[in-house]
């Protein structure tokens, strides 16, 4: 895990620390220290399965954080690079038949402004849009990808599960506690106070055992992405830059007090295995350069970063003709002045720098997958300003693309069309997309946008209820259905969608009481929920 000091607790990890920590559902006053209802942390029978239920019951507190983002295209882009890492780990032995199978081998995408990628319990991985923001090319993030993903498959995270002792796991809580109630307060001191205090409470002996598996995860993970195809430059360059963004804050003292080994030590090891990697150039900088731009301009939602991005691109335009990184850098700050000009509501600025942005790729020689990316952000625009056929326009480059990107795109377009036929043509197209994946919570949240528009209030429930489901939220889902069963009784309700959604209620019950027998195993108390 990549981590600059004392970093600004967000909700997300707050989130992961409190499920592995805490009681599930347990008063903050009352917290447990074994781990929810999964067997005692110091158990050395830490086994896959019950590592794959920690990890999902981990990732349905996180699904329905404000700061879990699923946004299609810098998702579409972070699997990209995250697929091919984990099929390398295949081939190489790394990822075993039964981790394979059992595993979930998710990344997703958290709103953090910090330099950061995590590794869950079961196969999940969360990316900070921070990290991307600040990387310059795919390799880059592929040797942080490749990293956390190591972690994974070595099965760090049962090992330190199982090794620490009851002692470090209290150390562990009250650090927790102490961010928890430092994240309330809005203290930033109490923050680090509380930071401070963990750590020193921590042993010695555990923390050079976590030092000990971020080599091993270096190691393995610069082994892993080389094989895939990445360029083996993009891990020594991303420590560099690491440090670069740290070297204000860390005096680099106390080595042997840290979980991570000193950067500068990793730059050394990775430039000793760069010496025997194939030399390869970085590629999809251009399209990179877009990435990281719309990551830099979602990770912080306030009015005041948009509109200073707004004119990010007002300085770049001194960058033309010194070279084309600093080329890659002015495409990105059109694409960033463009983006953070739409959330502002500023559409003929927002016209102004995408058309510069376009004009900008030209002179770089031209990029389809980058173009993609800008006919996409045209479409955007096109959206906000309620023009569907603008939008539809837009997307005419790419006819005939069947993406997640794509559908979810026309489905936002379809909501600003005065068309019906073209809304109940992106609704059952979207309907029959939900029916093949049924765990995609933000394409069954625009179903229900979309049903709701057609006056199918019974189906837009329903749709609703289906996307707590997919999200993790079964409370949240049952009730929804239970709304639907209700709304059902009236007159001209379509009974065949009153008996799917009595079918699903019973189907959703059932899984709630499986889960609380798993977290209660002697019972559980009257009344209970899932978190």
């Amino acid at each position: 895990m990549l981590k600059p000091p004392f970093p600004r607790p967000s909700r997300v990890v707050l989130a992961v620390a409190a499920a592995l920590l805490f009681g599930a559902g347990a008063p903050l006053g009352q917290a447990q220290v074994n781990l929810p209802a999964l067997g005692d942390s110091a158990s050395a029978d830490f086994d896959v399965p019950t590592e794959r239920r920690l990890g999902e019951q981990i990732m349905r507190q996180i699904r329905v954080d404000p700061d879990y983002v699923d946004d299609p295209l810098l998702l579409e882009y972070l699997q990209g690079i995250w697929s091919p890492l984990v099929q390398s780990a295949q081939r190489l032995g790394n990822i075993s038949d039964e981790t394979a199978d059992r595993f979930a081998w998710e990344i997703f995408l958290v709103r953090d402004r910090t330099i950061n990628a995590f590794a869950l319990p079961g196969g999940f991985v969360g990316v900070h849009l921070g990290l991307i923001a600040m990387t310059v090319s795919r390799d880059e993030l592929a040797s942080v990808l490749g990293h956390e993903l190591s972690h994974v498959t070595q099965r760090h995270i049962a090992r330190r599960i199982a090794g620490d002792s009851r002692n470090s796991l209290l150390a562990t809580a009250a650090m927790i506690a102490g961010l928890i109630a430092a994240s309330r307060a809005g203290s930033t001191d109490m923050a680090n106070a509380a930071i401070v205090g963990g750590q020193a409470a921590a042993a010695a002996a555990s923390l050079a055992f976590s030092r000990d598996m971020e080599r091993e995860a270096d190691r393995v993970g610069f082994n892993v992405m080389t094989h895939a195809g990445f360029a083996a430059s993009g891990m020594s360059s991303m420590f560099e830059r690491m440090e670069q963004a740290y070297h204000l804050m860390d005096s680099g003292n106390y080595p042997y007090l840290r979980s991570h080994p000193l950067t500068s030590e990793r730059i050394g090891d990775a430039r000793l295995r760069l010496g025997t990697a194939e030399f390869l150039r970085p590629r999809g900088l251009a399209e990179h350069a877009l990435m990281a731009a719309r990551a830099r301009v979602l990770m912080d939602p306030r009015a005041e970063t948009w509109a200073q991005l707004q004119n990010l691109d007002a300085g770049a335009r001194d960058l033309q003709n010194r070279g084309q990184d600093k080329g890659f850098e002015q495409l990105g700050a059109r694409y960033a002045a463009a983006l953070a000009s739409i959330k502002m509501r500023n559409y003929p600025r927002a016209e102004s720098a995408l058309r510069s942005a376009e004009q900008m790729l030209q002179s770089l020689g031209g990029d389809a997958r980058a173009q993609r990316v800008l006919s996409y952000l045209g479409a955007e625009l096109a959206q906000a300003r309620e023009q569907a056929a603008a939008g539809y326009a837009a997307l005419q480059p790419l006819a005939g693309e069947r993406s997640r990107v794509m559908l979810m795109q026309r489905a936002q377009l379809a909501m600003v069309d005065p068309d019906p036929a073209k809304v109940r043509e992106a609704a059952e197209t979207l309907q029959t997309y939900v029916s093949l994946n049924s765990h995609d919570a933000l394409a069954w949240n625009q179903l229900a946008q979309l049903w709701d528009k057609l006056g199918q209030p019974l189906r837009a429930v329903r749709a609703q209820g289906e996307a707590r489901a997919a999200a993790g939220d079964l409370n949240g889902a049952i009730d929804r259905l239970r709304s639907g069963l209700r709304l059902s009784r009236g007159r001209d309700a379509d009974q065949i969608e009153a008996s799917v959604i009595d079918a699903r209620l019973r189907t959703l019950l059932y899984e709630r009481r499986q889960l609380l027998a798993e977290m209660y195993p002697r019972g559980a108390p009257p009344g209970a929920e899932l978190p």
